[in-house]
């Protein structure tokens, strides 16, 4: 069992940065792949950012890339979501999860959920 709790949104202007973290319990956090995900109103659970065990391996979305990083510390079952260059799109409730298999892009392939912290990006 693994529990999840982000923290690090809120409000920001469009050009800002935000660093989201996620805490999470157990002691097995460093053999879970993590990923963020993203929900805005009226529009189904979007695919962010994933990380590896190790964190050798990174994915992201196209309309995150270049502008988001995914990391870890395995040492403080933390991952983290730095967020920079914001655009008014990127405003949704985010979300971080954990897969007991692999990293992956797909709201299904992850076992544990956390409770979501919001980002507002205003224009």
């Amino acid at each position: 069992q693994v529990q999840l709790v982000e923290s690090g949104g809120g409000l920001v202007q469009a050009g800002g940065s935000l660093r989201l973290s996620c805490a999470a319990s157990g002691r097995t956090f460093s053999s879970y792949a993590m990923g963020w995900f993203r929900q805005a109103p009226g529009k189904e659970r979007e695919f962010v950012a994933a990380i590896s065990w190790s964190g050798g391996s990174t994915y992201y979305a196209d309309s995150v890339k270049g502008r988001f990083t995914i990391s870890r510390d395995n040492a403080k079952n933390t991952v983290y979501l730095q967020m920079n260059s914001l655009k008014p799109e990127d405003t949704a409730v985010y979300y971080c999860a954990a897969s007991a298999f692999d990293q992956s892009v797909v709201v299904t392939g992850y076992d544990y959920w956390g409770q979501g912290t919001q980002v507002t990006v205003s224009s």
